[in-house]
């Protein structure tokens, strides 16, 4: 389960090499954020976190500054999260997070992806049951006791903790992320995040048949390219 926060970041680099289009999902992302939660990093951990991923992934700071300052006045776009699931090429199970300021649009837009590519898109609910919805905290420290003692100290959930060359990976629920990462910062002080992320990882992955594999990427080409999608989730580790 180590592995799985690399899903969200290898869906948006298959296709999304140009730097417009990976700045295009940041910038959205920055906005939303900082206009539902507040525009200070220290008082917005959720903020503080997609910029520190922003700027892992090589988004500019002129472009996370203007997301940021677009956020100050309050009005201006009404971007809302809408999420679909369905099932993908070889029956592969897909949830596709997505940011829009016209669902009907967006919606339109998913859909044909998922017929483009002989696939079908289903109800909330059809297949997020099968993942764990989960907040992925990797950071470099030794001691995985000492973290995991503050941990639950601070009554946090811990779903799991691993340890491997000097990396820790603390898994919650998502709806633990803040308290998790606050007790992360109480003990250790402005922690450096590899990966500070909410996550679907799947329950169980699944290995695609080969016929089905160029489909399959096709179908990820086409959801990326749509500026609505933010994230995509699946459960195929080839």
């Amino acid at each position: 389960m180590g592995r799985a926060y690399q899903n969200r970041k290898d869906s948006m680099a298959k296709t999304s090499d140009a730097k417009a289009k990976v700045y295009s999902k940041y910038g959205r992302e920055l906005y939303v954020c900082a206009k539902s939660g507040g525009i200070d990093p220290d008082g917005n951990l959720a903020l503080r976190g997609l910029i520190d991923r922003a700027k892992k992934d090589q988004v500019p700071t002129h472009v996370i500054e203007k997301a940021i300052d677009k956020a100050k006045g309050g009005g201006g776009e009404d971007f809302a999260p809408i999420r679909y699931e369905g099932f993908g090429p070889g029956g592969c199970k897909v949830i596709v997070d997505c940011l829009t300021d016209n669902p009907n649009r967006t919606f339109g837009d998913v859909r044909l992806c998922f017929t483009k590519t002989k696939c079908k898109i289903g109800t909330q609910g059809v297949v997020s049951h099968m993942f764990d919805h989960a907040a992925i905290l990797v950071f470099a420290h030794a001691d995985e006791d000492t973290v995991l003692e503050a941990l639950l100290s601070a009554d946090v959930d811990v779903t799991d903790i691993e340890s491997s060359d000097g990396s820790i990976t603390v898994f919650t629920p998502h709806s633990e992320y803040f308290k998790a990462k606050q007790a992360l910062i109480d003990l250790l002080g402005n922690l450096d995040f590899d990966v500070d992320e909410i996550q679907f990882i799947p329950k169980e992955f699944m290995t695609m048949n080969p016929d089905d594999v160029e489909l399959f990427d096709k179908f990820l080409d086409l959801l990326n390219d749509l500026d609505d999608v933010q994230n995509i989730y699946h459960d195929v580790t080839n």
